[in-house]
Parts: C-alpha cells; sequence; structure tokens
C-alpha cells in the first residue's frame, strides 16, 4: 500500500498564518455562541406566540358565553311575560354578563401582553440571526488568507466578526 506524505515546509515561518487561524478559531466560537442563542430566542417567541394563541382562544370562549347569556337574555325577555320567574332569570343573566364581560377584559389583556412578548422574542431573535450571518461571512472571508495569503481577507473578516457581534449583543436588550 502507497504511503501518503504529507509536506510541511514554509508554514512554520507563517507568523500571519497563525494569527489569521487563531482569527478564525475565535470567530468560530463566537459563530457557536451566537447560534446558540438564536436558537434559544426563537423557541422562546414560539412558546410566548403559543401562549398568546391560548389566551386569545380563551377569550373568545368567554365572549361566545357572554353572547350566549346575551341570546338567553331576548328569548327570556320575549317569551317570559313578565313573571317573577323571568325577573330572576333577568338578574341571574345580567350577573352572569358582567362576570364574563370583566373576565374577558382581563383575558384580553393577558393575551395582548403574551404577543407583545412574542414580538420582543423575535426582534431580538432577529439581531442574534443577523449577528451569526456576519459571523459566518466573517469566518469564510477570514478563511481565504490561506487561499490567496492577501491579509486583506482577515481584515475584512475581523470588521465583520465585529459588527457580528455587535449586531449579537444588540440582541440581548
Amino acid at each position: 500500500m502507497a504511503e501518503l506524505e504529507i509536506h510541511h515546509e514554509g508554514h512554520e515561518s507563517d507568523s500571519a498564518g497563525k494569527r489569521v487561524g487563531i482569527l478564525a478559531a475565535l470567530l468560530a466560537v463566537l459563530l457557536a455562541v451566537v447560534t446558540i442563542a438564536s436558537h434559544r430566542t426563537h423557541t422562546e417567541a414560539i412558546i410566548k406566540k403559543s401562549e398568546s394563541n391560548d389566551e386569545w382562544q380563551h377569550y373568545q370562549a368567554s365572549r361566545m358565553k357572554f353572547h350566549n347569556l346575551e341570546l338567553g337574555e331576548r328569548l327570556v325577555s320575549t317569551l317570559g311575560n313578565g313573571t317573577p320567574a323571568a325577573r330572576a332569570g333577568l338578574d341571574q343573566i345580567a350577573a352572569e354578563k358582567q362576570r364574563y364581560d370583566a373576565q374577558a377584559r382581563e383575558l384580553q389583556e393577558r393575551a395582548r401582553k403574551r404577543s407583545e412578548e412574542s414580538e420582543a422574542a423575535e426582534r431580538r431573535a432577529l439581531h442574534f440571526d443577523l449577528g451569526e450571518g456576519m459571523l459566518e461571512i466573517a469566518l469564510v472571508l477570514s478563511s481565504l488568507y490561506f487561499i490567496a495569503r492577501k491579509m486583506f481577507f482577515p481584515v475584512i473578516g475581523l470588521i465583520g466578526g465585529i459588527g457580528g457581534v455587535v449586531m449579537a449583543v444588540t440582541g440581548l436588550f
């Protein structure tokens, strides 16, 4: 079986290549951290959206009960002929309507709050996504040094990496 021989001449003296390699490794670590933050924030947004949907469904159910009471109120008013039992039924319906109306307002406020939390998480996730993209580009540009041996690429990669970190940090707020 033939042996494969790998030549290493000339690599020991490439101090710029070592620095670029360290830069690429650092960018890769930052990219991993920002990617994890992005995924976790997207998951948070999905959970908040699901909670918001649940609150809106609860609100709708409360409003349906309210409208059913209104229908019952109309029926009793129309068919009850003013009897004492009809008046008692109408009083009970009025109390129930007040309860469901108050409950609906509370549920609507909670649903809006959850929706706002979901939208805030999505905005933060967008910042992480943009930071992730910039770090990916920075890593690729920095790695082009090893093909072209031009310092232009890692310099632009470093600038892009700084931009990616800044963008990701804004996702924390």
